[in-house]
């Protein structure tokens, strides 16, 4: 695995201690998060958690109350026009200028970069079923989010950021969006971070994920790396258990019984061979989908401890 250092250094985005509030309220309490260069990243969160404030302060886009943002090695709120020319950005919320038709708001954008792909994006317009000859102003919400897609993948960005990208998808224009993702990372040199809060559709692409808690990065690292380091223990013992269960990286649990349901993080074969030693017990040791992890993860309590739940110890 590459030392935190080393990844600072080869990565396009670099936030070390970003902090921000919004009168008095904390959205961002010191975020550490270094994105690899040619990794797809998804960053995960709840509403309102601070996904876009990080998002827009990683971009220059509002001031960090502290720390630093870098991208391209550079200070993110004094981004020089190379470095941004390198950059795609899609906000959650689309703004172009609604008077222009398609054909002339793609020329004019396009008039910006010295390394537009014309055939791209005229593919894109044609398979995603964007009209050339109407005004921004008159398109649905969705076919808006297209466009704003196709516009920020016709440079071929080295670093493209994406704000729910495909929140106002149907379930067809997000799979060919996630295709056109997938094709944009396919050689490994563009790098790619993106929030959403459709985990399916970030298992389809990502190969790393950050979760944001609290202010903080709870989590980054990979995908597979977080799904085998937590799981949920089904445990079924001979006699009562004890009503707090002393196991290592616990997340929460519910006992019942001689019944419990465990989600522990870190290491859950040491965690389930720890139940099986000191109370006799059985434990099946169950996969979690992302989705699953995530609410484990937020749904933490202080001691890890809740109240007895029969359907869901049951479950």
């Amino acid at each position: 695995m590459t030392s935190e250092s080393t990844t600072a250094a080869e990565s396009p985005l670099v936030l070390r201690g970003v902090a921000k509030s919004f009168r008095r309220r904390v959205v961002l309490d010191g975020v550490d998060l270094a994105v690899p260069a040619g990794s797809v990243l998804g960053l995960l969160a709840k509403n309102a958690a601070g996904k876009t404030t990080l998002i827009k302060c990683a971009l220059g886009l509002l001031r960090c109350g502290g720390g630093t943002a870098r991208v391209f090695g550079e200070d993110a709120w004094k981004l020089s026009a190379p470095a941004k020319a390198r950059l795609g950005y899609v906000p959650q919320v689309v703004s172009l200028y609604p008077w222009m038709r398609v054909a002339a708001l793609v020329e004019y954008v396009g008039a910006f970069y010295p390394r537009w792909n014309a055939a791209l994006v005229s593919d894109l317009l044609r398979d995603w079923e964007v009209p050339p000859d109407q005004k921004a102003g008159v398109l649905s919400v969705g076919t808006l989010q297209k466009l704003s897609i196709i516009l920020a993948l016709g440079h071929e960005p080295d670093l493209l950021v994406l704000d729910e990208p495909a929140a106002a998808l149907d379930p067809a224009a997000r799979r060919d969006f996630l295709a056109a993702v997938l094709d944009a990372a396919a050689d490994g040199r563009r790098t790619i971070l993106f929030s959403t809060h459709i985990t399916s559709d970030l298992e389809r692409v990502a190969d790393r994920v950050a979760i944001l808690k609290d202010g903080k990065i709870a989590y980054h690292g990979a995908l597979d790396e977080l799904k085998d380091s937590v799981k949920r223990l089904h445990v079924t013992a001979p006699s009562p258990l004890p009503a707090d269960l002393e196991v290592p990286g616990r997340l929460r649990q519910r006992i019942e019984g001689n019944e419990a349901l465990l989600s522990v993080r870190g290491e859950p074969p040491a965690a389930a061979e720890s139940i099986e030693r000191e109370h006799r017990a059985s434990v099946r040791v169950e996969d979690l989908s992302l989705e699953d992890i995530f609410l484990e993860i937020h749904r933490e309590q202080a001691g890890g401890q809740e109240s007895p739940d029969r359907e869901a110890t049951h479950a």
